[in-house]
């Protein structure tokens, strides 16, 4: 069975915006708040939150991304910022170096994405992989391309759950179509 007993765990989903100036309070921090909300219109199984804003720190980011995979059980991490070419942007390597398994795809496929709206979108290294029972994704961190990059990737995020034992995904029909084989 696919997943194990992944229908008897409960579905946490955890949220972290990776940025300097949302974390001081300089300004809103409005691309994790949209992530949130997009995840709240796509799926239908309840779910609690854990939910950060942290600065641009490798050591911070990897202790929440354990934290929030080890200790609060979640099964789906999303990461908004850090993915970029600057010497502060370090979301991805606190993913790869949480991750027991790299999922390559996931960065390619955003970036393909992004390249019909922006041609900087080849700068961009956000990656995701697999930490025991969660699935950790890196998004850029404007609200806008959080939403071109998730929509892109979301179909295959229930399924890719499913297969690492986490909780179970359903998502409301009309709003998000995603893939599982048929049995």
């Amino acid at each position: 069975m696919i997943g194990g007993n992944a229908g008897a765990r409960r579905l946490v989903i955890g949220v972290i915006n990776v940025s300097d100036r949302a974390s001081a309070g300089v300004y809103e921090d409005t691309p994790g708040r949209a992530c949130l909300e997009l995840l709240r219109e796509w799926i239908a199984t309840p779910f609690s939150e854990e939910y950060q804003v942290l600065p641009d720190e490798q050591h911070l980011i990897e202790g929440a991304l354990r934290s929030m995979a080890d200790d609060a059980g979640c099964s789906l991490i999303v990461t908004t910022g850090g993915t970029g070419p600057a010497p502060r942007d370090v979301t991805p390597e606190a993913t790869v170096a949480v991750c027991e398994r790299l999922l390559p795809g996931f960065g390619e496929q955003m970036r393909a994405v992004s390249l019909r709206h922006v041609p900087t979108a080849i700068l961009s290294r956000q990656t995701a992989g697999l930490r025991g029972r969660c699935l950790i994704v890196n998004l850029p961190g404007r609200p806008k391309a959080i939403r071109e990059n998730l929509e892109a990737v979301f179909p295959a995020v229930p399924y890719c759950v499913d297969l690492a034992g986490g909780a179970f995904i359903e998502c409301h029909p009309g709003r998000m179509a995603v893939f599982r084989p048929k049995p």
